[in-house]
Order: C-alpha cells, then structure tokens, then sequence
C-alpha cells in the first residue's frame, strides 16, 4: 500500500489539471496505442470533435508531454509522439484502464 498522503498536494493537483481534461486521457492512450497522426487519433476515440482534438493536443504539447513533428512535403506530414514526459503516464494510464475494467459500470450494490 502506499505511503500516507498528504491531503493536499499542489502538483498532484496541477497533475489533475493536464491529465484530467476531456478527452486527455482518450487521446494519451490513442498515443500509447501507437497512433501518431491527428486523423488516426480522431477514428480512435469516438466523439471527439477535430476541434477539441486540436486544442488538447496543443495543451500537451505546451505542457511538454507530446511532440508535433512537420514533415514538409505534399501533402505535408504532422505527427504527434509522446515526450519522455509523456510517456512516463503509460502505468497512469494503464492502472486507470485496469480499473475501469474492474469498476466502471459496477453498481455500488454489486459485488466486484
């Protein structure tokens, strides 16, 4: 078991901040997935508008969790990639998935 928490932590909530937007955590696994081009990420999470694909990708770029590389060609190329600070949210991500499996959709009078 982990250590005992603080009850407040002022990274831990900027953490939330990032990774805790719509959609954040869709387009993060989109990645981890191995897709890497906006059109790729879009087909892979249903729902999500060209816009507010756009603009998260833009907030973790500036964040520094993803890159977006531009290969100038016809037509040209832009690909987005996770940073080392990206991917170092893969056990994040993964424990989340895990725990969805197990929680989400599970009534609170069910047993797990």
């Amino acid at each position: 078991m982990m250590e005992q928490l603080s009850p407040y932590c002022a990274q831990y909530t900027e953490a939330l901040e990032i990774i805790g937007r719509r959609w954040t955590g869709a387009i993060l696994r989109a990645l981890l997935a191995g897709r890497t081009r906006f059109n790729e990420i879009s087909s892979t999470v249903p729902g999500l508008s060209d816009r507010l694909l756009s603009e998260r990708l833009k907030e973790l770029e500036g964040e520094g969790v993803i890159d977006r590389t531009v290969t100038p060609s016809t037509p040209v190329r832009i690909e987005y990639s996770l940073t080392e600070k990206g991917e170092a949210l893969a056990p994040v991500i993964e424990a989340i998935a895990t725990w969805a499996v197990r929680w989400v959709g599970q009534r609170a009078d069910q047993p797990a």
